[in-house]
Order: C-alpha cells, then structure tokens, then sequence
C-alpha cells in the first residue's frame, strides 16, 4: 500500500529539514543520448605570422617602426627610426631598396597619394614631407624644425591622408589637436579642432585616413574614440569605447582596418594612454561604424618578443590579398600576419573525462 502525505504534511516536512517519504523518491533517469560530435570545422578567419618576414640586409640597424604602408607598386614600405628610414620589401619579404637617409628626423606614419608618392610624417622636425617611390624628396608641408600652430607650422604632426583630388589632411596630433586642409598644391585651406574631450576636439589626434567617398577617419587617441568628419570638418560620427586607435589601414572595399589596445583608464605610468597597452588587437569596421572582424595577438614582452607577438603595435597595412602587415614600437620590428581562410577540418581529439 502506498502512503501518500498531505500536501500541507509535505510542505511541513521540506520547511523542516524532512527526507520525503519513500514513495515519493524519484529515480534517476537511465536514458541518455549519444554524446555530441561537432563539425570540427575552422570557419573563422584567424592569421598565421610570416617569421621570415622582412628579410632586412644584414647590417641595416633596427629600432621603432611606426609607419608601414602597401605601395600602388605592390611593396611594403616600412618606416624605421634609424638610418635609412624607408625601407621597401617586397610581399614575399625580399628587400627592394632604401632611402631617406639624413632627410628625416623621426618618422611616423606613411601614406601615398593618388599620383603614387610616399608621404611621410615627421614628428621630430615638424613636417610632412613627398618623396618619390626611388627616394626623391618632392615637397615639405610646415617649417622645418619650428613647431606652431598657423598655416605654415606644424608642431609634431603624425599623419596625412590625401583625397582623390590631391585635396591634403593632416593631423597634427602630439602638440596640436587639430586638422589641417590644405590643396593639392599644398597651399592651406582650413583647421579644425583644438586639444579636449568635447566632440570635435582632440587629444593625440594619432592618424587619418580617407575612404572613397571622402570621409575622413582620425584616430583620437587618448579619448578612446574615432571621429569621422566630412572635408569641411563637419563632425559625422563617432566610434568611442571599442578601441585605443593607433594606426589605419582602408581598403579598396572601405574596411577600415584599425590597430591598437582594447579600452582602458589611464594609469599613473602612462606616458599617453595606451602607453605601455595592456593587450594588442585589430578591428575591421564598415564606413557605418559595424564591426565586421576582430584579431588579437599575445603582448610580447620587452626584449623577449616572439614571431607573431606585438609589444605597442603602431601601424598597420593591409594588401589586396588580406595580408595584415604591421609594425611596433618595443617590439622594434615589421610583421607580415596571413590569413587562414581554407576552412580546414580539424583532426580527432580523444575524449577527456567529463566531456
């Protein structure tokens, strides 16, 4: 027979701590299915360092690398803070030449312009200077050596970005917080921006760049955020709390690839924000501001970095192949990261306890 408890008796017994009665037990369940087995299928695109990448001739000396670009003749043309400070290499990392020497201070960023010249930022001597693919220098934007902040002087600026036009846009970032306009003759337009929090202004205005319908992307630093303008320097949008900006890359497609550290506060040890970072990732966003991809690599220790590891990544480029080449700053050194996209299929893995 079958005893049954009340349902008051039952809700007495559970408020004191009773076992149930016997009846009431339930067994456990003895059915189980056949254990999962998932498509063991690579579908996310992941990058494998190059470690032969570049081959720099023996001898050539090694320091920061905070400019790297992919040329219209399909080099890597790399910045380096030592003599010569341009340095080509072609995609399969084989050096093709150099040159600069003695005619920079201390490079920053590297862009070309739609003519096919290499622009470069010299934060050392305040200008931004035109060289021509075999080493020619051509024109120098602002004063050498004389930092301001006026039509003709820069003070520490560290990009440029060029519109289909020749029409040039320069951040001068580290001392001033502004854009600057000028035309393709180089013959000045307008400014904006000045050094704040605000929308519209600036601190470390770190690189611009262009997209094909001419917006202009700049990297605002140490507000964790990056503003978009139109060439008139009408605030569009603005992507904050997603990333430290370093370095852009645009591609033909308009993804705009950006490199730096994920958001953070400052830190009494900071020398600007992000300065030592305290990770190293790359984002590719659409002109919307949406998030299409997202890569990290290990933080490389001082010294001590490994192939595929960053240590204060500065730049990025990146090829018509989707090869990410970038360059750091501890680091001292250029990378060529290639995508893994062949969906390879994985082999078995044995099973593990609690699996």
């Amino acid at each position: 027979m079958t005893h049954r408890l009340s349902p008051a008796t039952a809700a007495l017994a559970i408020l004191l701590g009773s076992p149930p009665a016997p009846a009431l037990a339930q067994k456990p369940s003895t059915a189980q299915g056949p254990p999962a087995v998932y498509p063991r299928v690579s579908v996310a695109t992941w990058y494998q360092v190059d470690p032969t990448w570049p081959k720099t001739p023996e001898g050539m000396p090694g320091n920061h690398v905070p400019g790297i670009t992919c040329g219209p003749d399909g080099n890597v043309y790399v910045a380096v803070r030592a003599e010569p400070p341009i340095r080509v290499f072609a995609p399969d990392g084989e050096f093709v030449r150099a040159f600069g020497e003695g005619l920079c201070s201390m490079v920053h960023h590297l862009t070309f312009d739609p003519d096919g010249n290499l622009w470069v930022a010299d934060v050392g001597d305040h200008t931004l200077k035109k060289f021509s693919t075999s080493g020619e220098l051509l024109m120098t934007l602002g004063t050498p050596n004389e930092k301001g902040c006026d039509e003709t002087h820069f003070n520490m600026p560290t990009d440029i970005a060029i519109a289909p036009d020749g029409d040039l846009f320069v951040s001068d970032g580290y001392g001033n917080g502004r854009v600057v306009h000028f035309d393709k003759d180089g013959n000045y337009v307008k400014s904006w921006g000045e050094l704040g929090i605000a929308p519209g202004q600036f601190s470390i205005a770190h690189a611009i760049a262009i997209d094909s319908k001419g917006r202009l992307y700049v990297a605002d630093r140490n507000n964790v955020r990056v503003q978009i303008f139109d060439q008139e320097g009408t605030l569009l949008d603005t992507w904050a709390n997603v990333i430290v900006p370093w370095g852009f890359s645009v591609t033909e497609e308009d993804e705009i690839w950006i490199c730096g550290s994920s958001p953070m506060p400052w830190r009494l040890d900071d020398i600007t924000l992000g300065c030592p970072p305290k990770d190293q990732i790359f984002m590719k966003f659409s002109p919307e501001g949406r998030l299409l991809q997202q890569w990290a690599v290990p933080k490389g220790e001082d010294g001590h970095e490994e192939p595929g590891e960053c240590n204060w990544v500065h730049c990025i480029a990146v090829d018509p192949a989707g090869n990410i080449y970038v360059g750091d700053i501890n680091g001292q050194r250029a990378q060529k990261f290639v995508p893994m996209t062949s969906g390879e299929i994985a082999g078995p893995i044995a099973s593990r306890p609690g699996d």
